[in-house]
């Protein structure tokens, strides 16, 4: 997974963004914001999900949005990259709480 920043602006404003590529079976761990996330899908197949949620397929032109303190993980599909723009804001400084890594059996579930 590569991250090329965008935008972290300077206080008062709060929105961090990233352009984040994955290569093909790359994942985050499992983690959440506290003002939620948005992702916009610019190239290749990804895949998406929520904790207890199906997994979704995600493609060029879709965006995501996870709401605060929604406990999710994303990333490419088994056999094509992904590359999406990150948005979130921070709260007290705070942008994401990362957790543990999505495990092969989550990541390979069936797509809902």
């Amino acid at each position: 997974m590569w991250q090329d920043p965008v935008i972290m602006a300077p206080a008062p404003a709060r929105l961090n963004c990233s352009r984040v590529a994955f290569e093909p079976g790359a994942r985050t761990n499992w983690h959440h914001h506290p003002l939620g996330q948005t992702l916009y899908v610019i190239s290749g197949v990804g895949r998406v999900q929520t904790k207890g949620g199906p997994v979704r397929e995600i493609r060029p032109g879709d965006t995501v949005w996870i709401p605060p303190g929604e406990l999710h993980w994303h990333g490419a599909s088994p056999t094509n990259g992904m590359c999406h723009i990150a948005m979130q804001e921070a709260l007290d400084g705070v942008y994401s709480t990362w957790l543990e890594p999505v495990t092969d059996a989550e990541y390979g579930a069936a797509l809902g």
